[in-house]
């Protein structure tokens, strides 16, 4: 019988987290699922590591051809899921017990996607934020709404994909995980997927989202800020009945503040990991 949740896991040199990970997962109080994770190629112990975890019937390792990008790993991996709801979770991320639950009891008819809240931890798995996210959309929205709320805000509203589950049949129709938006592809998926939709906040910290050193780049942070201005107006263009021109202009305001906000917080976080491990 096919699971009620397809939890998928696109690894890529995460041997150093991807234990903990898979971990969390496993202890989810949820349990009818589907685990499969998707290794990208790795160079490091990230296959390795996983092997532990097949003796779960409910795991199935797949591997993915080199190239492509993250894109490319998570379409794999989402491909392979059968369920009808969705999870995604990166290979160094952390799920707690109860977000499954919380998640799909948050489904009803004409929901798309539903969100939590999460918190922000280093190398370590030491807070950094504490239940970060939502930005005032909990509840039941419509995904116009919501959509409109994440351009205003600047930034993902909706979190990483660890804290969102996905209704899979309306990814599939919308053509799965974005492919052209380097620095947005969960965020572009999730306006895709809200168009067709409802959407559900719940505004309680359900995961846990793991900065990485990459983060800590001037230059990323400038691309992430120019991505994410040049998609607000792409959304204008395609979406005016949604997002207005003075949304556009506050969020683009936004992003670039954001932009220097994170570039502070990700250099602090570096001096206190090189101090660690210098």
């Amino acid at each position: 019988m096919t699971a009620k949740v397809s939890i998928v896991v696109p690894a890529f040199n995460n041997a150093e987290h991807i234990e903990a990970t898979m971990r969390s997962i496993i202890a989810q109080s949820f349990t009818d699922l589907e685990i499969i994770v998707a290794d990208h190629g790795s160079t490091d112990a990230t296959v390795a590591r996983l092997q532990q975890f097949l003796a779960d019937p409910r795991v199935t390792l797949l591997q993915t051809e080199a190239g492509g990008g993250a894109a490319r790993n998570w379409n794999r991996v989402t491909d392979a899921a059968t369920a009808p709801l969705l999870k995604l979770v990166c290979g160094d991320d952390l799920l707690y017990p109860d977000i499954v639950a919380r998640q799909v009891g948050a489904f009803d008819d004409g929901v798309v996607l539903v969100a939590s809240g999460r918190d922000i931890i280093d190398a370590r798995a030491k807070p950094v934020f504490r239940n970060r996210g939502i930005n005032g959309l909990a509840g039941r929205h419509r995904g116009g709404f919501a959509v409109r709320r994440t351009v205003r805000d600047g930034l993902n509203s909706f979190g990483e994909p660890a804290c969102v589950m996905i209704r899979r049949s309306v990814l599939q129709s919308v053509g799965g995980w974005a492919h052209d938006e380097q620095y947005l592809i969960d965020e572009a998926t999730y306006v895709k997927v809200l168009f067709e939709g409802d959407f559900v906040g719940i505004p309680v910290a359900l995961a846990a989202f793991r900065l990485s050193a990459e983060q800590w780049s001037v230059r990323l942070g400038r691309d992430q800020a120019s991505q994410a201005t040049a998609f607000h107006r792409a959304l204008l263009a395609r979406r005016p009945d949604v997002v207005s021109r003075s949304d556009v202009r506050i969020g683009n305001l936004r992003a670039r503040v954001n932009a220097v906000s994170r570039r502070a917080v990700y250099a602090l976080l570096g001096q206190r990991m090189t101090g660690v491990t210098g």
